[in-house]
C-alpha cells in the first residue's frame, strides 16, 4: 500500500471510532499524506545500518538476539493488507528460520496511514511488552474484522490481552503514546524515505513489499557474507 493512496473509511465506522475514542478528538483532521512533509519526494534507499538502528523516543519492539549477525527493519502499518499477507503468510517462516535460531533480530516500527492503524498501534504500545508482538499478530490476523468494526472487534482484541474497557479508553486516549508512534512514522519517511508498507531494512539494505520467504533467505544470506 503506498502513501500516494488515501485509505477511505466507511462513514459508519468512522462516526463509531471518533465518537468512541477520544485521541481523535485531539487532532484537527485525520492522518494524510500531506502532514509528513517530502512524502512525495521520498524513497527508500540502503542505509547505514548504525545510522538506521537507532531507538525511537518511544523504545523499540524487537524480537531475537541482540547480537544476531543480521538486523531487519520493518515499518509496516496496521491497516495495510500487504503487511497483513507478509505477517500472516511469510513472517512465521522467518521467525522459525532465523529469528528463533539467532540469526535475525526483528525490530517492528509503526507506519501507521490512518487513524485505525494508529489505534491499533495504540492499543499494542499500551500493553506490557511480552504482549505488544501477540496484539501485532491478532490486528494483522483479524485485519478485515476489525477495520469494518473498529469499536468493538479492538475492544475484544484488548480483553484477550488484560485490558478492561476503561483502560481500553485510557489507551487511546493517550496523546503521549499517539505522538510517539506519529514521530516513528515521520522519522521513517523523512530520514530514511519509507513512503510505502511493508518497508524492509536488512543490515541497512532495503526490502520492499510482501516478499516471499525465498527472497529474506537471499537477502539474509547476503548479508551474512558481507558481515
Amino acid at each position: 500500500m503506498n502513501l500516494d493512496r488515501r485509505f477511505i473509511l466507511a462513514a459508519g465506522a468512522a462516526v463509531v471510532v471518533v465518537g468512541a475514542v477520544g485521541w481523535y478528538g485531539l487532532r484537527d483532521q485525520p492522518l494524510s499524506t500531506t502532514q509528513v512533509p517530502g512524502l512525495s519526494q521520498a524513497n527508500a534507499q540502503d542505509r547505514d545500518l548504525a545510522t538506521l538502528d537507532q531507538p525511537p523516543e518511544l523504545g523499540e519492539r524487537v524480537l531475537g538476539e541482540a547480537d544476531a549477525p543480521v538486523t531487519i527493519i520493518e515499518y509496516a502499518s496496521a491497516t495495510c493488507p500487504h503487511c497483513a499477507n507478509f505477517h500472516n503468510d511469510t513472517f512465521p517462516a522467518l521467525k522459525e528460520e532465523f529469528i528463533d535460531t539467532g540469526v535475525v533480530r526483528f525490530v517492528f516500527r509503526e507506519f501507521p496511514f490512518d487513524d485505525l492503524a494508529l489505534a491499533g498501534f495504540m492499543l499494542a504500545r499500551c500493553a506490557p511488552e511480552e504482549r505488544y508482538f501477540p496484539i501485532i499478530d491478532v490486528l494483522f490476523e483479524e485485519q478485515q474484522s476489525w477495520t469494518q468494526d473498529p469499536r468493538g472487534e479492538l475492544l475484544k482484541i484488548a480483553r484477550m490481552a488484560g485490558f478492561t474497557e476503561e483502560s481500553f479508553n485510557q489507551c487511546l486516549e493517550n496523546e503521549e503514546i499517539a505522538e510517539g508512534i506519529l514521530e516513528i512514522r515521520t522519522t521513517g519517511a523523512e530520514q530514511y524515505g519509507v513512503d510505502s508498507t511493508p518497508t524492509f531494512f536488512v543490515n541497512g539494505k532495503v526490502v520492499q513489499g510482501n516478499q516471499s520467504i525465498e527472497s529474506f533467505r537471499e537477502a539474509i544470506a547476503e548479508a551474512e557474507a558481507e558481515g
